[in-house]
């Protein structure tokens, strides 16, 4: 299927997220694989158990799952899009590991299709941002666990750092920061939203309730926070192709849709160059968090 035939969630994930450019999904997966890694090593999965990828996209995790659950074992991915679902299929298909996979379309936040005490692992990563209800998705990952079960799951804490109109995707925009400000007006960004918007109106402090609340326990957190340099993508152009989440314009499309033609030129007259050069400042904040079932 072609982009404009794809619902939003695989539109974003093989597409727009890199605006369809490899250089620019393989500087993606520097920041990504680490976190797969992490995930599938809290998990502790052993040879022979079944996992469950709760939002399995493209099948990231999911694939590596399989690997650490050797050729006895099994993992099903299941996700909210049928695109993506339709997509990791695929993969499978040619991989040869289709017999040990399935692929469900499933809210998170009920896992219909999936059986009561099924799975001996959940895993998740940045699909609670997307969830209204957390509380509920945590009850299903504990449905679907078999006894002494585990959790484990990666969230961005998108609330940690302020607003601030003198940062644009880590670049120094002092000097246009009242054109970052239209921008974001535009994208319906802002303070305002942190409290309504799925996506920052939690922390690491609530996972740990919904895990309690839901009936899991060994629960365990961990809060890491970087500021580093580097940069998110590898230039300017690269830049304007992306989107940061299904929900959102690419970068390129709000600064058009949000600026006069004169305020673009003199918003990219400042970043273009610091863009290029990869000057910015990656501030980074996410939540590792692993439970079990009793």
């Amino acid at each position: 299927m072609s982009g404009g035939d794809l619902d939003k969630w695989a539109a974003w994930l093989l597409e727009r997220r890199d605006g369809g450019d490899q250089e620019q999904r393989a500087k993606a997966l520097e920041h990504l694989l680490p976190i797969r890694d992490r995930v599938l090593d809290n998990a502790n999965i052993r040879p022979g158990e079944t996992v469950l990828d709760v939002g399995g996209g493209d099948g990231l995790i999911a694939f590596g799952a399989l690997e650490r659950a050797g050729p006895a074992g099994a993992v099903t991915l299941s996700d909210i899009s049928a695109d993506l679902v339709a997509h990791a299929s695929g993969a499978a298909q040619e991989l040869g590991v289709a017999d040990r996979m399935s692929f469900v379309v499933a809210r998170a936040e009920d896992l219909e299709p999936v059986a009561d005490s099924s799975v001996d692992v959940v895993t998740t990563r940045s699909v609670l941002i997307y969830v209204d209800d957390k509380a509920a998705a945590f009850r299903a990952f504990e449905r679907v666990l078999r006894p002494e079960g585990r959790i484990s799951l990666f969230e961005p804490i998108n609330n940690y750092f302020p607003w601030d109109a003198s940062e644009f995707w880590g670049y120094d925009s002092t000097e246009v920061s009242d054109l970052v400000e239209k921008i974001w007006a535009h994208q319906g960004w802002g303070p305002e939203t942190d409290a309504s918007d799925p996506m920052s109106n939690f922390t690491e402090k609530d996972l740990v309730r919904y895990a309690e609340e839901a009936g899991l326990d060994e629960v365990h957190v961990e809060l890491r926070v970087d500021i580093e340099p580097g940069s998110w993508v590898v230039d300017w152009d690269r830049l304007m192709g992306t989107s940061p989440n299904p929900n959102a314009l690419t970068v390129g499309e709000s600064i058009a849709r949000a600026l006069t033609k004169e305020e673009t030129a003199h918003f990219e007259s400042v970043l273009r160059e610091r863009v290029d050069r990869g000057r910015a400042v990656l501030r980074s904040a996410y939540a590792y968090l692993g439970a079990s079932k009793r």
